[in-house]
């Protein structure tokens, strides 16, 4: 295959405070700090990344990427971010009533969700 996934861009105002809250959610590391950018990673060479980026603006709306995260145990997890900093948001799933996800937004309000446990990418 000629092309990779190489990393995510994610538009922040506290560059290292979101570098370092999403450190925590996936047992990364910060691999490169810079004004103009922080990129955390699981190592050097494990793709893909997440690249923070300084921006002026605000968040005003829903995200329209969000990642999703597959844990061993939702609940557990789910508290474990909360503790972290990650708060409860509703764009629509709560009106489902049978959502198997739940949805979390980072200190900067990026949305993402906690999925229940997956083996694969189709189940």
């Amino acid at each position: 295959m000629a092309l990779s996934l190489f990393q995510i861009a994610i538009d922040a105002h506290d560059l290292r405070g979101l570098a370092r809250f999403w450190c925590e959610v996936l047992d990364w590391k910060v691999l490169f700090d810079d004004p103009e950018e922080v990129i955390i990673g699981a190592g050097q060479d494990a793709w893909p990344g997440i690249v923070f980026l300084p921006v002026p603006e605000t968040k005003t709306v829903k995200n329209r990427l969000h990642l999703d995260l597959s844990p061993d145990d939702q609940q557990a997890e789910v508290d474990r971010l909360l503790a972290l900093g990650a708060r409860r948001v509703d764009v629509g799933q709560e009106e489902r009533g049978d959502a198997t996800w739940v949805v979390l937004a980072d200190p900067e309000g990026n949305e993402f969700c906690v999925l229940r446990p997956k083996s694969s990418l189709t189940d």
